[in-house]
């Protein structure tokens, strides 16, 4: 049933250009107060474009905002902030060394006497907006010492203390396990009784349902069409997103042979413990050819610890020993991993995935010249060929191989990553959430990767957020509470509680019960 409430926000034939290419069509679209209007659609589809505008980052558009019924066009961010238009991006803007409390008020210290910041009135007012948000930590703490979660808070309380009327929230998500999203989403049903216009972005199905009042979908720049709650309906949406019928999100897993391809042994990472206590601490397992293993835990778990810990043992500070095929390798740091058949795509595209002022060819060829070379010499026209293949096969969307990574969507540069990593021909590939920041359609592609990669007697070791995503894909589970195994399960053995509640460390005694 449409909403009786006046909208808010008012976009109308909003157009953008990147140079000579339109990304944005005529776009209208109508934000309400207290609702959460979800935008979804594929990578590319104009969704970020859309609300950076909204926010001030894009002045040159055409179209126009009207916020309270009144003409704007925020140039900056602070226009915007100053209209009451806050974004929460993916990467937060929080200065980690700061403490939450000069977080919360940065670039508006309250002041006292002689302009000089009142420290007393800034302690109070901080106090006051985390009660208000019920976050019980340290203000005099660094953020930055605060699992993501934590920040991606304090990020939100910063917004809206600051009067925001309208909350853009880019996947804010993607690095969430399940328990911290369930937080987030009691805050956005807060926020929305208070009357706020929450924007938000997602991929995930499941979230759109869960806390959506309206959905509009984009493709290619358009607004395909916008449902209301109790419209929704999850093979509509997907159809939409992708401009095709997925008839299963999650394909079959296959059988995984008797040889084991990975084992693991004693593996110890102390880089990212926390008070003394190591990030991993004396965990083994193993993976045989064909199967899936999942690693599954909550925030600071240590599960991407302990691929990076297998990957490069140098930067952990990683003791352990690692077999592959039955044979122990010694492994100091990326190049050796390569080069006994190890793969590590990790999430964090931006920071460690990628070289983003490359070309996609640089950055999908860098970890395999040595296989691509001929006599120790490059040869261009096979790299260009050998990269026009995996960008095919991965779905990448981009107008040239020669186009800067950093151009590219979110989603886009992740699967840059896996065409990378694919490219080394790896035995084992430790996937690190592979599918965070990739639509619905992309996500479908690399599910069918993964079997297609199995089958072929890969072993893959997967740590992703999305637990449904996990319990379809593994074969087994093995799940991590504060750096320790505390549960194991077989594929039809694992169901969301068990595997939530060991994950929060309820003993395996009493995970039945």
């Amino acid at each position: 049933m449409a909403s009786s409430v006046e909208p808010l926000v008012r976009l109308r034939k909003i157009s953008k250009w990147f140079g000579p290419v339109q990304v944005l069509f005529d776009v209208d679209l109508d934000l309400h107060p207290g609702e959460v209007h979800i935008l979804a659609g594929e990578n590319g589809a104009g969704k970020s474009t859309l609300v950076r505008i909204l926010a001030g980052s894009y002045d040159d558009y055409r179209g126009q905002i009207e916020l309270g019924g009144k003409v704007v066009r925020p140039t900056h961010p602070r226009d915007a902030a100053a209209l009451g238009i806050a974004m929460i991006y993916q990467e937060l803007s929080l200065v980690p060394s700061m403490s939450v409390r000069d977080n919360l008020f940065l670039g508006r210290f309250p002041t006292g006497l002689f302009d000089f910041v009142d420290r007393t009135r800034l302690a109070t007012e901080a106090r006051s907006i985390l009660a208000e948000f019920d976050l019980a930590i340290d203000l005099n703490r660094p953020v930055g010492e605060y699992p993501i979660a934590i920040q991606q808070m304090v990020e939100i309380a910063k917004a809206v203390s600051r009067q925001a009327q309208v909350l853009i929230m880019d996947e804010p998500t993607s690095a969430l396990a399940e328990v911290e999203c369930r937080r987030l989403f009691r805050l956005v049903e807060k926020l929305k009784t208070r009357g706020l216009v929450i924007v938000y972005i997602t991929h995930r199905l499941e979230e759109m349902e869960q806390i959506g009042d309206r959905i509009t979908v984009l493709r290619d720049g358009r607004v395909v069409g916008t449902l209301l709650r109790g419209e929704f309906d999850a093979n509509t949406i997907v159809r939409w997103m992708v401009g095709r019928q997925i008839d299963q999100q999650f394909p079959p897993r296959g059988t995984p042979k008797n040889t084991e391809r990975l084992r693991v042994g004693n593996l110890t990472v102390r880089r990212g413990g926390v008070g003394g206590r190591p990030a991993v601490n004396q965990l083994s397992f193993n993976v045989r050819a064909g199967e899936v293993l999942g690693l599954a835990g909550v925030q600071g778990s240590g599960t991407s610890w302990v691929l990076r810990g297998i990957f490069d043992p140098g930067y952990c500070q990683a003791s352990g020993e690692v077999w592959i095929d039955g044979r122990p390798v010694s492994l100091r740091g990326p190049a050796d991993a390569i080069r006994n058949g190890i793969a590590l795509a990790t999430g964090d595209r931006k920071g460690s995935g990628l070289v983003l002022p490359m070309s996609v060819l640089d950055n999908v060829t860098m970890a395999s010249w040595a296989r691509l070379s001929r006599w120790g010499f490059r040869r261009p026209g096979f790299e260009r060929w050998w990269t026009g293949q995996l960008a095919e096969a991965l779905r990448v969307k981009a107008p040239s191989l020669e186009n800067e990574v950093a151009h590219l969507s979110g989603g886009n540069q992740q699967k840059v990553v896996l065409a990378k990593w694919l490219g080394t021909a790896p035995r084992v590939l430790l996937l690190d959430e592979p599918t965070r920041g990739i639509d619905v359609g992309a996500k479908h592609d690399v599910y069918e990767l993964i079997r297609q990669w199995t089958d072929e007697g890969m072993a893959v070791v997967l740590t992703t957020s999305e637990l449904p995503e996990l319990l379809a894909l593994s074969h087994r589970i093995l799940v991590l509470h504060r750096g320790q195994k505390v549960a194991e399960f077989p594929a039809e053995e694992a169901t969301p509680e068990r595997v939530i509640a060991a994950a929060m460390g309820q003993t395996p005694a009493t995970l039945g019960q």
